[in-house]
């Protein structure tokens, strides 16, 4: 009886809630089907600081559809339905990318790349027409600050923007030609227009220069400590005290692991794919080394361990590849007859890079490199240096958590996102968005930039953050909405 009278009691309930005048709206653009709110922010004024992941940056260059795709612009439409104001971006002058000066192109800054998916991608036909040091300053200012190729520090440069420094490469052609001129900095600049709020994704730079040229010591990490302007602890903790002075309100992002990109995926370490009879040869070629590790690990020069991880050894099928790694104990004892090279078989905890020319059928790799020829160390990613790279990531990343806390701001953990993307994938809207180089629709042809699709889910994991530290409910933007490539024409 009390069974069938709660029963009763629940049905008449219910009818009361369906015949209730209140009816029940839900709201389809946002988040929690409730009316849309800023919550506690304040989009009117919206300025990003960065660096090429802020600006757009895709397929090795900087060009306008590439711009519109970019994850601050996306944001910055979702800010306009609750009072954001326009988002001014710094276009480029054409879709090819890529810079000229007096007609000409200039090296280091070509077109784009584009692939229809098959071989490797090349660059797009037609010369840049976005000339150097042409300045659009009269169309700004400028919300999207992000410069390609900035560093933390950069950020900081009253020089960044001198035409005159692009030379001597202590200023950047991308905020010379929107600098207001050439002693103000970029993070001076994003203060000039009073932001009510901001976003800022810096430090990817700061190691990936030392990532791409392999760790050659051409393009140093930047340490942790330090004053600001070389330490990225205190740069960054300048950048952000300047941003929040104002009362500004603002997200930021910390640092995926390099190695969860293509550019450092797509290559396999064991390239090297031979027949029984040249495995026969080279192992002919490098037995003097290899007998050279005996008798230095006979003279205590190295440790067994050692002279096996050095002994270069082929077979019939897929092998390592012969590769330079100056972490190697040095052997050089003329008087003893011992002077080796400092050679080893790639292995699983190297990565070989996609500029190697390793993922082309027709270069490189099959021309004898990393077999007949070791690869020179800008080509090779060693486990060394991936150790280097994950403790300045992860030093970076634990100022960056700290100061979003001590400054309450919306936090983004790009790392465990790109981590998942480079594993199984990140799905959503009916799409897994993966890390396989060109067809995985989460990265460019440059195997380092997010492609459309992958700054769409960057975009959400970012309004996501601001939902939940300022109580907006900005919806999610639908990822099929959003290519994986762009095609050669555009």
């Amino acid at each position: 009886m009390i069974k069938n009278f709660k029963w009763l009691l629940l049905v008449s309930l219910t009818f009361v809630a369906c015949n209730s005048d209140d009816a029940v709206v839900v709201v389809s653009n946002s988040s929690d089907g409730l009316p849309l709110t800023a919550g506690t922010a304040n989009f009117s004024k919206y300025v990003a600081l960065g660096n090429s992941l802020t600006s757009g940056y895709s397929d090795g260059a900087l060009f306008i559809e590439g711009q519109k795709a970019s994850h601050t612009n996306i944001m910055a439409d979702q800010f306009k339905a609750v009072g954001g104001g326009d988002f001014k971006i710094p276009f480029m002058s054409d879709n090819i990318g890529g810079f000229k000066i007096n007609g000409a192109e200039i090296p280091g800054y070509g077109p784009r790349l584009a692939s229809t998916g098959g071989g490797a991608p090349t660059p797009v036909s037609g010369v840049p027409t976005t000339e150097i040091l042409i300045s659009i300053v009269s169309g700004g200012p400028y919300n999207n600050c992000g410069v390609p190729g900035a560093k933390s520090f950069h950020l900081l440069s009253p020089s960044y923007g001198s035409a005159a420094g692009i030379a001597l490469k202590t200023a950047n052609p991308y905020y010379v030609r929107f600098a207001p001129n050439g002693t103000t900095s970029v993070l001076t600049y994003a203060m000039s227009q009073a932001p009510t709020f901001f976003s800022l994704w810096i430090g990817a730079n700061d190691v990936l220069g030392y990532a791409i040229t392999g760790g050659d010591g051409t393009d140093p990490i930047t340490p942790s400590a330090g004053p600001a302007g070389a330490g990225f602890d205190a740069t960054y903790d300048a950048l952000v005290n300047t941003l929040t002075s104002g009362g500004a309100k603002g997200v930021v992002a910390n640092i995926p692991y390099v190695t969860t990109t293509p550019f450092f995926t797509t290559v396999p370490y064991n390239s090297a794919a031979v027949t029984a009879a040249q495995a026969s040869a080279l192992n002919s070629a490098y037995a003097a080394y290899n007998g050279g590790l005996t008798a230095a690990k006979n003279a205590s020069l190295i440790t067994e361990a050692e002279r096996l991880a050095r002994t270069i050894s082929f077979t019939a099928g897929a092998n390592g590849l012969v590769m330079n790694d100056e972490y190697l104990t040095t052997v050089n004892v003329p008087a003893a007859g011992l002077v080796l090279p400092s050679l080893r078989q790639t292995t699983s905890a190297d990565y070989v890079l996609l500029s190697s020319g390793g993922v082309s059928a027709q270069a490189f790799l099959p021309l004898g490199n990393g077999t007949q020829f070791p690869l020179a160390d800008k080509w090779v990613l060693s486990k060394s240096e991936v150790l280097e790279l994950k403790t300045a990531t992860d030093a970076y990343n634990t100022k960056i958590k700290a100061v979003a806390t001590a400054k309450v701001l919306a936090f983004v953990d790009i790392n465990a996102l790109m981590t998942q993307v480079a594993g199984p994938g990140f799905t959503a809207n009916g799409f897994t968005v993966t890390a396989a180089f060109v067809i995985g629709g989460g990265f460019s042809t440059d195997g380092v930039h997010p492609s459309p699709r992958g700054y769409a889910m960057i975009a959400n994991k970012f309004t996501q953050a601001i939902n939940t530290t300022y109580g907006s409910n900005l919806k999610a933007v639908d990822l099929g909405n959003y290519r994986i490539l762009f095609p050669k024409s555009l």
